[in-house]
């Protein structure tokens, strides 16, 4: 990094010593990352069934494309949705609905005797999706201690590489079963986990800063004393939050700030959109900015490409049998479960942004060794490559291995703590919308891509994709490590009406008290 770059990124230092894991925070974001198995299974287990698919439903490539993929572009009812019904039924309920959608597209596409049905399946399956995505990193960041919030904030991709893992294992369960029977019960399996994920999450507390937006503050107090690393720093999160929504000091009594709540523009998330789209102040716009690019990238350097279509990939660099190729991407799913724990222990150790910058390097490494290896078998006959096969191989573990310690992870835990608190949920939900496009547009064209500029090609794409994320992330996101959620608003060159969320009429004469160099 230059030493001018350099210096327009405040760095923040976490403390010197740091506290000892908060069990109750830990409990509390392991049960609602869980959701995001729904997603990474989902994903995972088309992957292996659409071969079966394919044939039991006679559909065809593009059918076969649009299947996979159309779930993310579905998915945008739940993430668009999700904002609104989680500041008006709070983060928990959210969570169960997520849970209850999802069982029943499960089990419609389970069932589904045509194509048509399993299509409805995943209209259904990806609204829940939608919700599930969006709404546990948010839960998880408003729960969180500053110290452990990087970690805690990563969960959510940990369960969806886990369930990636799942669907490959159940792709290679199930194969070998009759060919109308096999790939519904792939889809069955999906069935299961919602049902404890909705026991469970009616176990949680719900947010702290969503009780403080409806006035509620002794059960905010009490749930932040067991989610933090100590008494003080209770207090200190209740005052952070309470200036945000905009609650004067010394007001104690219930009611009176569900009047002061509502008065400024609700706790429902009244205004929000006006202030995060139409008038939005420089500092939001840039933090929306930066969202919306990290989501971006996130999805267009090919990681679902990868995910959905590995066996694909695997029988182009020669891999054939159905054993071989499906085995090969279980090892895809466990190289993305077993890194993304890198990333999960040295997110507040070493910051966001090294983690970012390693991961988009590496990724660009190993797409374009891989799109090299395989422009070089596509020139060669058959057998006269072999040596090349096994470093594709190699190139694609190499590239999820390397989105799992940064890209993936940090694209969640980055978005869920820049947002003010009113702006948040909907900040986060615009974000999660990107996110889907991408990753729908990614899976929805990549057959097609491959067949007018070939795999090879396809992979040097996304080679180029990653590259340009990486310029983007380096001159455009500052660090956040160590930062109260009240405080990154900051790095972005806010005040402390950007922190409370409100949308002021811009004053060009007016100079801002917090500059991004003075940081």
């Amino acid at each position: 990094m230059s030493k001018d770059a350099s210096n327009n990124i405040p760095a923040a230092e976490a403390p010197a010593k740091r506290a000892p894991l908060n069990k109750y925070a830990l409990a509390c974001a392991v049960l609602a990352s869980m959701n995001s198995i729904l997603l990474g299974y989902d994903i995972s287990v088309m992957s292996g069934a659409q071969k079966f698919m394919k044939k039991d439903l006679n559909i065809t490539d593009t059918q076969v494309e649009i299947l996979a993929g159309i779930i993310n572009i579905y998915s945008l009812v739940g993430s668009l949705a999700a904002g609104r019904t989680s500041d008006w039924i709070g983060r928990r309920y959210t969570m169960v609905l997520a849970a209850v959608i999802f069982f029943a597209g499960a089990l419609i596409m389970g069932l589904a005797p045509s194509y048509a049905i399993v299509m409805l399946g995943r209209f259904v399956a990806g609204v829940g999706v939608g919700y599930a995505l969006m709404i546990a990193p948010v839960y998880t960041a408003e729960v969180a201690p500053t110290s452990a919030r990087g970690l805690l904030t990563s969960f959510p991709e940990v369960f969806i590489n886990t369930g990636v893992l799942l669907g490959y294992i159940s792709n290679f369960a199930f194969y070998r079963l009759p060919l109308n029977i096999g790939w519904r019960a792939m889809f069955l399996v999906g069935a299961v986990p919602p049902v404890f994920l909705a026991v469970g999450v009616l176990a949680m507390p719900e947010s702290p800063r969503w009780l403080v937006m409806q006035g509620r503050i002794g059960d905010a107090r009490r749930v932040l004393k067991k989610t933090s690393d100590s008494p003080a720093e209770a207090e200190e999160r209740l005052a952070d939050i309470k200036n945000a929504v905009g609650i004067p000091e010394g007001i104690t009594d219930d009611d009176e700030v569900v009047a002061i709540v509502h008065k400024s523009r609700g706790s429902h998330g009244e205004g929000v959109w006006r202030d995060l789209l139409l008038r939005p102040t420089p500092a939001v716009r840039r933090i929306l900015i930066a969202c919306l690019g990290l989501q971006f990238f996130q999805q267009a350097s090919g990681i679902d490409s990868v995910v959905l279509y590995s066996p694909r990939v695997f029988d182009k660099a020669g891999l054939h049998s159905d054993s071989n190729s499906i085995g090969a991407s279980v090892a895809v799913g466990a190289s993305k479960t077993l890194f993304i724990l890198v990333a999960t222990f040295l997110l507040d150790r070493v910051g966001r942004r090294p983690l970012l910058l390693t991961s988009a390097g590496g990724m660009v490494i190993s797409l374009v060794t891989l799109a090299s290896a395989l422009h070089v078998i596509d020139h060669r006959p058959e057998g006269q490559a072999t040596p090349l096969v096994g470093l594709s191989i190699a190139m694609l573990l190499t590239f999820v291995a390397s989105f799992s310690i940064g890209m993936g992870p940090i694209a969640w835990v980055y978005s869920s703590e820049i947002f003010p608190l009113r702006l948040r949920a909907q900040g986060c939900a615009l974000g999660t919308a990107m996110n889907r496009i991408m990753s729908g547009a990614i899976s929805m064209s990549f057959i097609s891509l491959c067949k007018a500029i070939t795999f090879a090609g396809s992979f040097y794409l996304y080679a180029g994709i990653a590259t340009a994320g990486w310029v983007f992330m380096f001159f455009f996101l500052p660090e956040t490590r160590g930062r109260s959620l009240e405080d990154t608003v900051k790095l972005f060159g806010g005040d402390e009406r950007d922190a409370i969320g409100v949308g002021r009429e811009h004053d060009h004469g007016q100079n801002k008290s917090t500059e991004l160099t003075t940081q």
